[in-house]
């Protein structure tokens, strides 16, 4: 009886982890580090921001879904995340600005490629556009991914919440479970 019980609680406690770590996998939240924002001094708009065809390099943090909801600061003044505690990878972004560039206020103005880069090891890339549209979501191909990631190769959804007051880009992400396909494992 009491190892009927005992593996009853292991049992339980297995599948609340799952529950939680299907989550982790297919929500969270990203918050640019200002401080590793980078762009080509040329082409640039008048305004001073990237014009079509300026080349970017950036980097941030991912947070737990909802972190940065109501548009919160994830990153501090001098870069450091916010929310040490709640950190649970890096982001890298790189791409071309398309469009209007820095001055956009709606529709595409990033080409990129963004490499989510979690600390458990597992690492998911996406490819494609980016929308300016704050609360708009955007579907962006998942072009690779390793370990739990490497069961999805569909898409995955990218919004925009808004700027921190440094500047720098929130956006959550969803993979999509009612279209989402997996690879046969």
């Amino acid at each position: 009886m009491i190892k009927q019980l005992l593996l009853a609680t292991a049992l339980t406690s297995v599948a609340a982890c799952d529950a939680y770590a299907g989550e982790a996998l297919t929500r969270f939240d990203v918050a640019e580090d200002h401080t590793r924002f980078v762009f080509a001094d040329k082409p640039v708009h008048e305004s001073g921001m990237p014009a079509h065809g300026n080349p970017f390099v950036t980097q941030g943090y991912i947070y737990p879904a909802g972190t940065l909801a109501g548009n919160i600061d994830g990153v501090l003044e001098d870069g450091s995340p916010a929310f040490p505690d709640k950190v649970l990878g890096s982001w890298t972004c790189d791409g071309w600005f398309v469009g209007e560039g820095g001055d956009a206020k709606s529709g595409v103005w990033l080409v990129s490629r963004q490499i989510m880069q979690f600390d458990t090891g597992d690492v998911m890339i996406t490819q494609g556009t980016e929308l300016a549209d704050v609360g708009v979501t955007n579907t962006r191909p998942i072009t690779g991914a390793t370990g739990d990631y490497a069961r999805f190769d569909d898409v995955m959804q990218q919004t925009l919440i808004g700027f921190t007051s440094h500047f720098g880009v929130n956006a959550t992400f969803e993979i999509p479970q009612g279209d989402a396909h997996f690879y046969a494992n």
